[in-house]
């Protein structure tokens, strides 16, 4: 990363309407400007999961304003960190960039109770990548 750079991570699901959206909405929640996000799908859904946005609410967290888009190789290349949750073979892999699979439930047709725990979960790897992100 060039000096004086910010760390961009990449958030990538299948539909990028649930967990991708509420890890962006995390990161850019905690982060504060000491790093960059985005977030993309593979076959991105109509809408971001309703419940997600309801979870995400709660605790302060607005992503209402969020809409499910496709990645790009542009987005892809530009970032330092891709986390991918769920789209398997769909994600895209370039040599030497790292990538971070996170291995959580999808929070599609679920209960809020539910993706109450999987919203939490994600909080707490944003934490931890942020934590190693911003020194």
């Amino acid at each position: 990363m060039p000096e004086g750079a910010l760390p961009t991570v990449l958030f990538l699901c299948v539909h990028n309407a649930g967990r991708s959206q509420m890890a962006l909405g995390w990161f850019n929640h905690l982060a504060e400007g000491g790093a960059i996000a985005g977030s993309g799908g593979s076959e991105p859904a109509n809408e971001v999961n309703p419940v997600a946005i309801a979870a995400m609410t709660e605790i302060g967290i607005d992503i209402a304003g969020e809409f499910p888009k496709p990645w790009t190789d542009e987005m892809v290349r530009a970032a330092d960190v891709v986390v991918t949750m769920g789209c398997g073979d769909a994600c895209p892999f370039y040599p030497g960039k790292r990538y971070d699979d996170w291995e959580l439930e999808d929070p599609a047709g679920q209960g809020i109770e539910a993706v109450r725990l999987i919203r939490d979960e994600i909080g707490r790897r944003v934490r931890a990548l942020l934590a190693e992100l911003i020194e």
